[in-house]
């Protein structure tokens, strides 16, 4: 299973850099990208909401469920950008990225 974050396409349509999103949101840039890269291993709540307030869409508008494929092997999914967006439990570089205000 893999849920994949979809602020490429929320950022496009309302021409917002990852600075100015990132600044209205109130997390670092850094932040931004690991949630466009698909490292985050949560989002808290509070967060969500200042996205959602931040891109004036639902909690579905930037965030989706992929199921594992038939095989039993894990979800892979592509973004609208076609960069890599993660497979499941795939923490590219240690730690646990949790994304939080």
């Amino acid at each position: 299973m893999a849920i994949i974050v979809d602020l490429d396409v929320q950022l496009a349509k309302r021409k917002l850099s990852v600075a100015e999103f990132a600044a209205a949101v109130g997390i670092s840039p850094a932040n931004v990208a690991v949630l466009k890269n698909g490292r985050a291993k949560a989002v808290r709540f509070t967060t969500l909401d200042a996205i959602c307030r931040t891109l004036d869409c639902q909690p579905g508008d930037v965030l989706r469920w992929v199921p594992d494929d038939a095989d039993g092997g894990e979800a892979v999914a592509h973004r609208s950008s076609d960069r890599f967006a993660g497979r499941a439990g795939q923490g590219g570089g240690g730690g646990n990225a949790q994304i939080g205000t």
